[in-house]
């Protein structure tokens, strides 16, 4: 797929966020080269894990110590050549080595830069250190996924950071195409906590009606009135399905999926709003039904009459999902450290286009040689010295 060949991006990403962002551009073709170091290729970043193959596919790699002046000389030969810059540090990162947007533009006047920090590139906040789980807290999602009011309840993943790099992509192709209309590049000042406040929709608009003031909603079906609605336990081990009755008919038929037991019966779930008012009790019925059966179970014999459900899948039932199968969203590479490795694919299908070949995560510095003596003119002697003194490395 090269809906963004001839892009050329240099990647000073790190971890999740910057790094999704330059792989959904590596998806679409653009050329991305993440600019890495020997210091800096651990833990997540390291080039021979698979958290790392995640998030770096299609991807090249070249070594570059920025503790020294020369390789900052080399990494402006790069921007020089780059259409587009992407980095997620701290604000104070690109300033230090004298690549901030003014510096860039002395070198590329069209250049883009892409900035995806914790917190922005002002206001009071703008050097704190930030990460998924906690932006994911201060913008209020930690609130209002709670299951009481006393307890606040996080998700364990980082989907902050992966909303964020989709929002980075989504800014960067806006940004190409602003380019390609009047020939100016800019600067993308991207926060964040900014992202996942944007996130919050009708919850952000109730803060300031005083008798509407949010709430923690857990499993409650929130601003779409359901009952039930809510997680139920399946036979087995930590399996579980989802199940929501919108409305009286899926009521009618959820009681004959039931087989219309007395309690079905009952005045007080005859209504929606009845329902909603006896939820506890409902709910009770509901595990009583759910945790003898398996949720696959469950959940054909809802889908089957109507009833929005769905088997609560980990990792491994992705893995063996027979629809995804079917879609071919799984591909297989071949990583040089790793071996064969399953991998995910863009779940964006252009019609009449071919798929992208996807090509794995590339090793550290794995293409100095074609990046710093092809296409940034270095002699191989040149190139050779700076490699002994450890500034491509």
């Amino acid at each position: 797929m090269g809906l963004l060949k001839d892009i050329r991006i240099t990647d000073f990403t790190r971890v999740v966020a910057g790094p999704y962002c330059t792989r959904m551009l590596a998806d679409f073709g653009a050329e991305v080269i993440k600019v890495q170091s020997k210091k800096t290729a651990v833990g997540a970043e390291d080039n021979t894990r698979g958290y790392f193959g995640a998030w770096n596919r299609n991807k090249k790699s070249i070594s570059l110590n920025m503790a020294h002046s020369e390789a900052r000389d080399l990494a402006e030969k790069l921007v020089a050549v780059s259409d587009v810059v992407v980095e997620n540090f701290s604000p104070r990162v690109m300033e230090n080595w004298k690549l901030d947007y003014p510096h860039m533009k002395l070198l590329k006047k069209d250049i883009i830069l892409l900035s995806l920090s914790g917190m922005g590139h002002t206001g009071p906040w703008k050097n704190h250190v930030a990460f998924g789980a906690t932006i994911q807290a201060l913008s209020g999602f930690s609130h209002l996924t709670a299951y009481d009011e006393n307890t606040p309840v996080g998700s364990g993943f980082a989907y902050a950071d992966i909303v964020s790099g989709i929002y980075g992509a989504i800014a960067v192709m806006a940004a190409l195409e602003y380019r390609t209309r009047n020939g100016k590049g800019m600067h993308i000042d991207l926060s964040e906590y900014e992202v996942m406040c944007s996130l919050l929709g009708p919850e952000l608009m109730a803060a300031n009606q005083p008798d509407l003031f949010p709430r923690s909603w857990g499993n409650e079906s929130g601003n779409s009135p359901a009952a039930p609605h809510g997680c139920y336990p399946c036979r087995g081990t930590d399996r579980w399905c989802v199940i929501a009755v919108f409305d009286d008919n899926q009521w009618a038929a959820f009681c004959q999926v039931l087989n219309n037991p007395d309690w079905m019966r009952e005045k007080k779930f005859t209504t929606l709003f009845s329902r909603i008012s006896h939820a506890d009790e409902l709910d009770a019925h509901i595990r009583e039904w759910t945790a003898v059966r398996n949720a696959e179970s469950v959940v054909s014999a809802l889908q089957k009459a109507g009833i929005p459900a769905g088997v609560v899948k980990d990792a491994h039932d992705l893995a063996i999902d027979p629809h995804l199968r079917e879609r071919r969203f799984f591909t297989q590479m071949q990583h040089p450290v790793l071996g064969n490795v399953s991998a995910d694919t863009s779940p964006i299908r252009f019609k009449n286009m071919p798929r992208a070949t996807l090509k794995s995560s590339p090793l550290l510095g794995q293409d100095n040689q074609s990046i710093f003596v092809n296409l940034l003119g270095l002699s191989e002697t040149e190139f050779a010295d700076y490699i002994q003194q450890g500034i491509i490395g």
